[in-house]
């Protein structure tokens, strides 16, 4: 496909011609731009059809069984088959109609579901459809324009925010909407210079764009489409007085005066009571069960001594052959603390392996480099922390390994997940020991709903623990 190719489409934003423009493509360490312009749909895809799917709300819409039958714009189309997108996956098949349909949507899907591309897909078209928002007619902030972003997608870290921006700038390849991403970081200055070139999709972590808000240089009066991705994860950081401030802006359109979206992997009570009040006469979507792990990823559970990690950890990579640069065999190993984290990867490091880490103390460009090494198969292992374990959009990790596992089952969940996405097949082999005791029978009770081997060990534990349990509370004295 030549660059100077005219737009697609009879639009306000991709009608006539226009300069060349240069093509997105992955390019270099620039860790937007990573992964590959096509997503393979996966040795495994069809087992997609046998995942649980339901929709609960007023006059929902029913769901697409192909890309064809949604009434996207030439360009959209065009830009999902550049991207191969050949078969939507569940969440696609009914929250594209739902959200083309202008209703608000709370969807839970398990993490690598394709749910980026579930909205930012009718998102961008109904954009390409009705035109820009309004521009600042003088300069606001140090001689730049004010920005009105029609969309606005709020995302917990800065690698999520840069992979949504990513995906959103394969769907509007070749139009005038530009999406810009901003997050706190990098440099205030140069993300400023970016939006002064135009912002039609806003990408953000909640406390860089408040700042941005705060200084005049974005406005939230023509948002038209707001999202919060990985509800569960913001929360979980503590980001909710941020997103409150957010979209109770004064200037931010009222619910129902914007479409608003809500992704989480779980649903716990705190994401409930959010739905509740930003979302109007909403749809329920649950794809699989809430909370829950893929089929498509193979789960181990071995018993592994605390001093006995790193000896095992070198038998499973030697099995599974990352001793060279490779995308086949990448496995992201993940670890408790910094401290563990930096621990680890010198030990590998020693031991003859291409490794890195990357946790909250890295800069961003560290994390960016450690994020582009990984993808690429320079370094096909990764050590992480829980700063890694959400969003991530890597398709081709083969393994995951908890070296340390969470303390609760939601985090282990999310941890997983970074495999056996978008239909492809999984390895996650998970280190127990003593210490993680009070994790024995969520872990079975998973294992046993996702059809996995659960260790006759484990189950031991399971009971004994239910036991240590129930003479506990046994001893507890009565309430008169």
């Amino acid at each position: 496909m030549q660059a100077t190719e005219k737009p697609i489409g009879l639009s306000t934003f991709n009608n006539g011609p226009r300069k060349s423009v240069k093509p997105f493509r992955p390019q270099g360490n620039r860790s937007e731009n990573d992964g590959n312009w096509r997503t393979s749909p996966g040795i495994n895809f069809e087992k997609y059809e046998d995942i649980p799917v339901e929709a609960t709300g007023a006059d929902c819409p029913g769901h697409i069984d192909s890309f064809s039958e949604v009434g996207f714009t030439d360009i959209i189309k065009q830009n999902v088959k550049l991207a191969n997108y050949t078969t939507p996956t569940p969440v696609q098949k009914h929250a594209i109609p739902i959200i083309s349909a202008g209703r608000d949507l709370m969807a839970c899907a398990q993490t690598g579901s394709g749910k980026t591309a579930a909205f930012l897909a009718p998102i961008l078209n109904n954009i390409f459809i009705n035109g820009p928002a309004k521009d600042s007619p003088a300069p606001s902030f140090h001689g730049k324009k004010k920005q009105y972003p029609l969309g606005l997608i709020l995302a917990p870290t800065r690698e999520l925010a840069s992979q949504i921006h990513a995906e959103a700038s394969k769907f509007s390849y070749r139009s005038k909407v530009r999406p810009c991403v901003v997050y706190g970081g990098a440099d205030f200055y140069n993300q400023i210079n970016e939006l002064d070139r135009g912002c039609q999709l806003l990408v953000a972590t909640p406390g860089r764009l408040l700042d941005m808000v705060d200084r005049g240089v974005i406005g939230l009066e023509c948002v038209k489409y707001l999202v919060l991705d990985e509800a569960d994860k913001m929360l979980d950081m503590g980001f909710e007085p941020q997103i409150r401030k957010i979209v109770l802006q004064e200037n931010m359109p009222a619910t129902g005066l914007r479409q608003t979206l809500m992704f989480s992997a779980t649903f716990p009570k705190k994401v409930q009571e959010l739905a509740r009040n930003f979302l109007e006469n909403y749809i329920f979507l649950a794809v699989g069960r809430v909370g829950s792990t893929s089929e498509s990823i193979t789960q181990k559970i071995e018993w592994v001594n605390e001093e006995e990690k790193r000896s095992f950890l070198l038998d499973l990579l030697s099995m599974s052959g990352v001793t060279s640069r490779s995308t086949d065999v990448l496995t992201l190993a993940f670890v408790e603390t910094k401290k563990g984290a930096n621990a680890l990867e010198h030990y590998l490091i020693n031991e003859g392996y291409p490794v890195s880490s990357i946790h909250g103390d890295r800069s961003q460009r560290e994390r960016e480099e450690a994020l582009s090494n990984f993808r690429s198969g320079r370094t096909p292992i990764l050590v992480a922390t829980a700063v890694a374990a959400r969003g991530l959009d890597i398709p081709n990790v083969k393994h995951v390994i908890n070296f340390d596992l969470p303390s609760d089952i939601e985090e282990y969940v999310h941890r997983i997940g970074r495999t056996g996405r978008v239909g492809n097949l999984g390895l996650a082999t998970s280190f127990f020991n003593d210490k993680n005791r009070n994790m024995a029978c969520q872990l079975i009770e998973l294992l046993n709903e996702a059809n996995q081997e659960v260790p006759d060990w484990l189950v031991t534990i399971g009971k004994e623990v239910n036991n240590d349990q129930y003479h506990n509370r046994s001893r507890q004295p009565q309430k008169r």
